[in-house]
């Protein structure tokens, strides 16, 4: 997503929103797999 920074002087400059991409490791069919995933589905993961 793309969007503005807003400063105190009300300037406005563009900027990106990226994802939160972590490195983590998961269980997947009973072994480890190393996996780049997102924060968001990495607390869904959780929940399951």
């Amino acid at each position: 997503m793309s969007g503005q920074n807003v400063s105190f002087s009300q300037r406005k400059t563009k900027r990106q929103f990226k994802p939160n991409i972590q490195r983590t490791t998961v269980q997947q069919g009973g072994r480890s797999v190393r996996l780049h995933i997102c924060t968001r589905c990495l607390k869904t993961m959780a929940k399951v």
